[in-house]
C-alpha cells in the first residue's frame, strides 16, 4: 500500500491544523491512493451485473428463526466474531427496529403493524456512496458493478468512512478479533484489530458463481440481482411493487429496497 498509517496519521494533522484546506487535502490522498489501486478481472464463472441491487420481502420475515438463519449464514462464511457485548459488536447484517431503520418522516402513512416489524439491516452499497469519498487510502471503493467493497489489508483505522456512512453500516475492531470467532472460515480472510469492515455483498461469492450467502438462507426473504436489467426480478419487483429505501433525502440512492406487502399479493 502506498500510504501507510504512519504517513497517514502526519499528513492529516498537519491538513487538520490547517483548517478547512485539510478537507480538499484529504480528498487529494483519496485520489492518490485510488489512482494506485489494480484493477481486476472476474472469473469466467462469475456472476455479473451492471448494478447489483437486493430487496428484502418483509413477508418472509415472520418469526426470529428467520432473522437469525440469514445473520449467522453471514456471519459463519466472513469470520464474524462474536465479541459478547454490544459496545464491540461486529455487524455486517442485522436486525433492527423501524425507527431505527426509516429515520425520515416521508413514510408516515405505513401501518402501524408495518412500523413494529423488526428489519433486515445492512449495507445499502449506495449509487453515490460517501464512505468512498471519505476513505483516504481506497480501502473503500465502488466496484463497476455497483458493489461498494473493501481491501482489509489498506485500511489505516482512521474511521472516516464510519463517520461519513449515515447508515451505521460499518463496525470497528477495537481488539483482535480473531480469538472471538467460533470456527474459522479458511476461505475468507480474518481481519486484525483496527480495521474497519461491514458488507460486502458477498463479492467472493458472486466470483465463484454464488448467490450471497443470506440470500441463500432467507428462503426468498432477499431477493439479489441486477437493477440495470429490465428482465431481472429485482427490476421486475420495484417496477410494480411498493418498496421503501432508507433516507433516501440524502442522495447517496442505496441500492437496498424493502418490499411492502410481499410478493404474493401482486
Amino acid at each position: 500500500m502506498s500510504i501507510n498509517r504512519r504517513k497517514f496519521l502526519r499528513k492529516a494533522g498537519i491538513f487538520t491544523a490547517l483548517g478547512f484546506g485539510g478537507i480538499s487535502a484529504i480528498a487529494g490522498i483519496n485520489k492518490e491512493a485510488r489512482a494506485k489501486t489494480p484493477e481486476y478481472e472476474l472469473p469466467q464463472q462469475a456472476l455479473l451485473a451492471k448494478r447489483w441491487a437486493m430487496i428484502v420481502d418483509m413477508s418472509k420475515f415472520k418469526t426470529k428463526d428467520d432473522f437469525t438463519r440469514v445473520i449467522q449464514a453471514c456471519n459463519t462464511i466472513h469470520n464474524i466474531p462474536d465479541l459478547g457485548n454490544l459496545k464491540d459488536e461486529i455487524k455486517w447484517i442485522w436486525e433492527d427496529d423501524y425507527e431505527h431503520t426509516f429515520t425520515e418522516p416521508s413514510n408516515e402513512y405505513l401501518t402501524e403493524n408495518f412500523k413494529k416489524l423488526p428489519f433486515i439491516v445492512l449495507c445499502n452499497h449506495c449509487e453515490n456512496p460517501p464512505c468512498v469519498k471519505a476513505c483516504p487510502t481506497a480501502a473503500t471503493f465502488k466496484r463497476p458493478d455497483g458493489i461498494v467493497a473493501m481491501d482489509f489489508h489498506r485500511c489505516i483505522g482512521c474511521r472516516f468512512c464510519m463517520a461519513a456512512c449515515p447508515y451505521g453500516a460499518r463496525s470497528f475492531n477495537y481488539r483482535d478479533p480473531r480469538p472471538f470467532i467460533k470456527k474459522i472460515n479458511s476461505d475468507f480472510p480474518t481481519r486484525t484489530q483496527g480495521v474497519v469492515e461491514k458488507c460486502i455483498f458477498c463479492v467472493e461469492r458472486l466470483a465463484k458463481g454464488l448467490m450471497p450467502a443470506c440470500v441463500e438462507a432467507s428462503n426468498g426473504g432477499l431477493i439479489f440481482g441486477d437493477l440495470n436489467d429490465p428482465n431481472s426480478e429485482v427490476r421486475k419487483i420495484i417496477s410494480s411493487r411498493y418498496t421503501i429505501r432508507r433516507k433516501t433525502e440524502l442522495g447517496t440512492q442505496p441500492s437496498v429496497y424493502y418490499l411492502i406487502g410481499g410478493r404474493e399479493n401482486a
